[in-house]
């Protein structure tokens, strides 16, 4: 093998080893959704489905985005897009109440 197949091979098994690798953000998302199952799965919170239905409701529309689970709270915060402003919205995880808007 050549120097330079030697490199090559190398570079490649590198690049492979980081796309299998998860970044810190997927790692970060990864923990809130187990947070969240168990909340729910333990009774501290509602489905996220049904807060998420309740919340599409109030949105009128909106194109909804994701969200995020703060779980020393039990609440949700959902970000949508509206008229063209992106407006996060603040759910109670035990009720599904909102309980606060942010543009």
């Amino acid at each position: 093998m050549t120097m330079k197949h030697s490199i090559l091979i190398t570079g490649l098994a590198a690049l492979a080893a980081m796309a299998a690798t998860p970044s810190q953000a997927e790692i970060g998302q990864r923990g809130e959704q187990d947070a969240a199952r168990r909340a729910m799965l333990d009774g501290q919170t509602m489905p996220f489905s049904l807060i998420k239905r309740r919340v599409d409701a109030a949105m009128g529309g909106a194109t909804y985005l994701g969200a995020e689970f703060n779980p020393s709270s039990n609440r949700y915060r959902l970000k949508y897009v509206k008229d063209g402003k992106v407006v996060w919205v603040d759910a109670d995880g035990r009720t599904g109440d909102i309980t606060g808007w942010a543009h």
